[in-house]
């Protein structure tokens, strides 16, 4: 039997126990279970749930969809001897959206946000019996608007372009036992300019004593380094050396891309002499990121993103993947319809499917889930999460684009209000300071304020028309100053030009048309599989004849409740041949004339390799 996955692939231990499965499970619609203890109590408790489905769900065993802004959770867990010799750390992936969390009725996390982890330390209110209680109240107001929601809906049941709702714990929960001075975290950056692997590790303490840390990287076994650094206080910041000629030479068996996904294994141990206190295990990609002439650049050559936008919405689960398979699955999904990257819409994603983008070779344009109104709470919601965003993925090789804001979502009038533009450049900024090795973008889609990349939202159903809006690079300026595809102005008039590559990053949209009764929203309809691949192969066709286009986004990849313009059923069945597509897919853009010598080269290669084994 295959052993689980690892919830936390970036930082993993080998001892850590899996929470998830049948908890109990309560509504509190009159909102009284504080004031009356459910945390120490279990009598309120009446039903079961299947965790981490969320209760509108059906794969939760509630099915509810129905508004309740207040749930609890309670179940019970066992401690061993080892369990107690150092500490025990609660964690959990994701609880929409407010979260408390008692242990034996003592108030151990409060967390905001519901896309971002978070983690309690147990160690101190441990009782003395094998068995321990957890409760968790989690509170998701569905018309707070405030909220960064995403794609959840605010009304009874799904409408227009919004879904069934995802309240509670909604990603994986687990215990981790570790020393009482452990890793807490750890921060990987490749700089292929300098040939060194950045590395930042920071502990939950300042070191009691004389500790040192060892970090070694492998690459499929071979090791790359060993370095053996002492200890001076709760955080270490070391750059290691990497052979420049190695990664100039062997480009292909060393460096990260969709083509050649290798990835460098790294291993962090802290000790007290010879003494292992702490072991962890993580990996990362050797890749760079950046723009550069109007281009975006994969490991400094000039590469074209082919993404699909994914909603990652299950009807039998919603925002939670139904399986650990179902995570790979919609990985492979992608690559095989031809796509070379996803943007992740409106979501933020399990670290499990990044693994996988990471492990098979996809690329990720990481968005934050969005509010809807401009506040001082709004804004302040957003920035907190998205920080923890930020410093959870940023391992990722596989992320190469952030993307705080869609469209005008919680800035409703850019237009006219300068604070709302301020905030949508600080969004910018901020996402840049933290983190210089990617680019980013501050809004995407319309009124495009800041950012590395323009990226339009245009669903024009014609080809020639996106050939005549996007052809050549002074069509793309004339569009982006005169011509508006959507709702609002491309550009505000305060925006300068900087020599911005220009990317499609929403279009398409293409279902079928609906039968009599049948809910339905989308951009343009045909009516069967062959008209479908003609429009499909005129659209992207289209796209990649325009000169003054540098890479783009079809909408969408799946069906989704009343969004039925995916390119696969809700259920992942493909509506057409995925070969057909794949081959569309496949056609070389006119903005990178090297493209098709490029890949010529790389087939070569592979066939050469492919000889000698």
């Amino acid at each position: 039997m295959t052993e689980p996955l690892h919830p936390r692939p970036q930082l993993t231990r080998a001892s850590w126990t899996d929470l998830c499965g049948t908890w109990q499970f309560a509504y509190d619609d009159e909102n009284r279970g504080v004031k009356e203890r459910w945390f120490s109590r279990k009598e309120p408790f009446g039903r079961e749930i299947t965790v981490p489905f969320p209760p509108e769900s059906a794969a939760s065993g509630i099915d509810d969809p129905a508004y309740h802004p207040v749930v609890w959770y309670r179940r019970t867990f066992t401690v061993t001897p080892e369990d107690r010799a150092g500490r025990l750390l609660l964690h959990f992936g994701a609880v929409d959206y407010r979260a408390q969390v008692w242990v034996n009725g003592q108030l151990v996390a409060r967390h905001e946000g519901g896309h971002a982890p978070f983690t309690a330390d147990l160690t101190s209110v441990l009782t003395e019996d094998e068995e321990q209680v957890v409760t968790v109240r989690a509170e998701d107001d569905p018309r707070d608007l405030a909220q960064p929601r995403g794609k959840q809906g605010w009304k009874p049941g799904p409408h227009a372009i919004w879904y069934h709702r995802t309240t509670g714990i909604w990603q994986p929960v687990w215990l981790e036992r570790v020393p009482g001075t452990y890793i807490r975290s750890l921060r990987l950056t490749p700089d292929l300019d300098r040939s060194a692997l950045h590395v930042q590790v920071t502990l939950n303490e300042a070191p009691r004593g004389e500790l040192r840390l060892r970090v070694r990287l492998f690459l499929r076994g071979e090791r790359l380094a060993s370095d053996l650094y002492e200890l001076n206080g709760a955080e270490l910041s070391r750059d290691i050396a990497l052979d420049q000629g190695r990664l100039v030479r062997d480009h292909r068996e060393i460096l990260w891309s969709p083509r050649h996904p290798n990835l460098v294994d790294v291993e962090v141990t802290l000790l007290r002499g010879e003494e292992v206190l702490d072991d962890v295990r993580s990996y990362t990609g050797l890749r760079s990121a950046l723009i550069r002439d109007g281009h975006f650049l994969l490991n400094h050559s000039p590469f074209y993103p082919k993404l699909v936008l994914a909603q990652n919405y299950w009807p039998e689960s919603h925002l939670a993947a139904p399986s650990e398979e179902a995570i790979r699955r919609e990985v492979e999904l992608v690559k095989e319809l031809g796509f070379n990257g996803v943007r992740i819409h409106q979501k933020v994603e399990d670290p499990r499917f990044l693994y996988w983008c990471d492990r098979l070779g996809l690329l990720v344009w990481g968005e934050a889930a969005n509010a809807y109104t401009f506040t001082p709470e709004s804004q302040e919601r957003l920035t907190r999460e998205w920080l923890e965003v930020l410093r959870r993925d940023h391992n990722h090789p596989c992320i190469v684009t952030w993307v705080p804001l869609n469209e005008s979502w919680g800035v409703p009038n850019l237009e006219r209000d300068p604070a709302q533009r301020d905030f949508v450049r600080a969004m910018y900024h901020l996402t840049k300071a933290l983190d210089p090795s990617r680019p980013a973008i501050g809004n995407d889609g319309w009124q495009l304020v800041a950012g590395d990349i323009l990226g339009i939202h245009d669903y024009t159903p014609e080809g020639k028309t996106l050939l005549e809006r996007y052809g050549t690079r002074e069509a793309v300026e004339r569009t982006l100053t005169s011509v508006q595809p959507g709702h609002y102005p491309l550009l505000p008039a305060s925006r300068v030009r900087a020599g911005e590559p220009v990317m499609l990053t929403e279009f398409g949209g293409i279902s079928f048309a609906p039968s009599q009764g049948e809910r339905w929203w989308g951009y343009g309809t045909v009516q069967d599989e062959e008209a479908f691949l003609t429009k499909y192969a005129e659209l992207v066709g289209a796209v990649l004849d325009c000169e003054g286009i540098a890479g783009f986004c079809y909408t969408q990849l799946t069906d989704t409740e009343q969004e039925s313009n995916g390119l696969l059923h809700a259920d992942r069945r493909p509506k057409m041949n995925p070969a057909r597509l794949r081959a569309i897919n496949g056609g070389y853009p006119r903005s990178m004339p090297a493209e098709f010598l490029i890949e010529t080269h790389l087939a070569a290669e592979s066939r050469d390799d492919e000889v000698r084994r």
